[in-house]
């Protein structure tokens, strides 16, 4: 059974970082489409970066956040830098065994496999 479980978030100031991790098990991160994605209050989910083909990223945080994955300990990550209020949102991360995107890297119902999310609040 494939799980994916989110973690590092918290409340940081604005202009702070963090870094976001996801362990999987039951599944192997190599040669698999993965990703980032967020839901701020009464907004719809969105996405923020993924692996494909290419590394993907959201106009919204580039050169600010950076997706990495250890494929020895089968954990990616998301690192998050000068963050900002806008930020703030649940971030969940996502996965799916399709060998390549059939649609842009952040639609959703290409990914299969879902964490619960973890929570990032940046206060101004």
């Amino acid at each position: 059974q494939v799980q994916l479980v989110e973690s590092g978030g918290g409340s940081v100031q604005a202009g702070g970082s963090l870094r976001l991790s996801c362990a999987a098990s039951g599944y192997t991160f190599s040669r698999n489409r993965l990703g980032w994605f967020r839901q701020a209050p009464g907004k719809e989910r969105e996405g923020v970066a993924a692996f494909g083909e290419n590394t993907y990223y959201a106009d919204s945080v580039k050169g600010r956040f950076t997706i990495s994955h250890d494929n020895a300990k089968n954990t990616m990550y998301l690192q998050m830098n000068s963050l900002k209020p806008e930020d703030t949102a649940m971030y969940y991360c996502a996965a799916t065994t399709a060998p390549y995107f059939t649609d842009s890297w952040f639609a959703q119902f290409q990914y299969k496999y879902w964490g619960r999310g973890t929570q990032v609040t940046v206060s101004s």
